[in-house]
């Protein structure tokens, strides 16, 4: 183990391993969870190649890998085993575009390219790139092991629905490259599925062809105000009836959670005059300049007014008032991580049940922690609401996260009885393992750890996590 750093300069040069005390340091997790077990070093390839040579390595000395992209999981996916000598593999000095093809609209990317990058990448190609969430920090590899969720979903799909081909190196340090940009390839088993989702735990992505899409050159905007989650629902009814697919966006934001980013921001910039108990951020787009959005919007807008399904709301006229919108919807997710003890929960129900879910959840942590402050937000269009909760009023961000299994657990029995998920879009990393017991048969948890065993026989990639 001593000589095992002095290995890894030898294979990726001096400048891509860290083994001080001081550089390990902010490696040790993600925003969910840090650990402070024996971590021998952080390697940072700039190749596959490399990168195979380094697990050959830590295999050979036996060696557990923990893969890591932007460490903005809320699973505890990126933290390093804390039982057992480890090392890290962090893929941020592989960031290529490898290549934008317009024709068959496909862009092939390396692993440690951040999400930022290659929306952008794919908008200097007029084209759009379908996975689109708050975390913009957040790696491609990342958000394709954990198979990522977000804004988009309603429309295009969670990440694993934009990959066409995958290069992957496997727990032996052989490469799998299958970057082929087919979207029709019926040939055998599709083994690209098999590393989707599953954090890092049967191989190690090194780079994607991802899905492109035409860009946008059409988009209407809007935030409403309304009085109930049943409201909620019916316009997102009318919605769909009235624009079709158009819709690539329907969030819902509690007042609660506006409340909080005014606060985390010092100041008030209200959508519109009407204080609302709920408000939704629509958004719909067409790649085609023909299609009337704004009109379409704008009648959906009036006539849920008359009916009084919509209380108050606005209509964006310019990409600036556009993006002020969408800051009230990311500015409650980054007011919810900057908020000491605040619980982030990933759960999802049947789109009919959001009310229920609401309720019920709401019922249960008052009754764990009294004076708790749920605050359920996130996407309709899914069924993904992200029901926070903030610690009650004069308890310390410490006490409340003390009871955070009770809360969560509390939470996930609610989600659970209406058919629902314990993870919708972060993954189970090593905070859910046992939720994913409660939710999955012993058939479905035996056939995950035969999966396991086959690919990663040693359980040297990421142990700890999912199983």
């Amino acid at each position: 183990m001593t000589a095992l750093p002095a290995t890894l300069r030898a294979l990726v040069g001096d400048g891509g391993v860290l083994d001080e005390a001081g550089d390990l340091a902010g490696y040790r997790g993600d925003f969910a969870l840090q650990t402070d077990g024996p971590l021998l070093a952080v390697v940072r390839p700039r190749s596959t190649a490399e990168v195979a040579a380094v697990v050959r390595a830590c295999c050979d000395a036996g060696i557990a890998l923990t893969p890591r992209g932007g460490g903005t999981g809320l699973a505890g996916g990126a933290a390093p085993a804390a039982d057992r000598p480890s090392v890290v593999i962090s893929f941020e000095r592989m960031r290529a575009i490898r290549h934008v093809d317009t024709v068959g609209d496909v862009m092939v990317m390396e692993a440690g390219c951040s999400l930022h990058e290659a929306r952008e990448a794919a908008a200097r190609a007029g084209r759009l790139l379908g996975l689109d969430h708050g975390g913009l920090s957040s790696q491609i590899g990342g958000n394709l092991a954990t198979n990522a969720g977000g804004n988009n979903v309603l429309r295009y799909g969670m990440a694993r629905e934009q990959v066409l081909g995958l290069e992957v190196v496997l727990a032996d340090g052989e490469v799998l490259s299958q970057l082929s940009p087919l979207r029709k390839n019926n040939a055998g088993y599709d083994l690209r599925q098999l590393f989707l989702g599953a954090e890092g735990t049967l191989g190690l992505i090194t780079a994607a062809a991802l899905k492109l899409r035409p860009a946008p050159a059409v988009r209407a905007t809007a935030c409403l105000g309304l009085p109930t989650l049943d409201a909620v629902l019916d316009l997102f009814v009318r919605a769909r009836a009235a624009l079709g697919e158009a819709i690539s966006a329907f969030e819902v934001l509690p007042r609660a959670g506006l409340e909080l980013h005014f606060a985390h921001v010092g100041r008030a910039r209200e959508p519109f005059a009407t204080v609302t108990p709920w408000a939704v951020l629509l958004e719909a787009d067409s790649a085609s300049p023909y299609f009337d959005l704004s009109r379409a919007v704008d009648e959906l807008f009036t006539a849920t007014l008359e009916d009084g399904v919509v209380i108050d709301g606005t209509v964006a006229a310019s990409e600036a008032q556009r993006q002020a919108l969408w800051a009230l919807r990311e500015g409650i997710a980054h007011a919810m991580i900057e908020t000491p003890g605040s619980l982030k929960s990933d759960s999802a129900v049947p789109v009919a049940a959001i009310g229920a879910f609401v309720a019920e959840a709401t019922r249960a942590v008052e009754a764990v922690v009294p004076g708790c402050r749920p605050v359920p937000f996130g996407h309709v269009g899914d069924g993904n609401i992200h029901f926070n909760v903030l610690p009650p009023p004069g308890m310390t961000g410490e006490a409340f996260k003390a009871r955070w299994g009770e809360v969560t657990e509390a939470i996930e029995t609610v989600a659970l009885g209406l058919g629902g998920t314990v993870s919708a879009e972060h993954g189970i990393g090593a905070i859910k393992r046992m939720a994913l017991r409660r939710m999955r048969s012993a058939t479905e948890v035996d056939s995950m750890q035969r999966l396991k065993a086959a690919f990663d026989p040693r359980g040297l990639l990421n142990p700890g996590k999912i199983l």
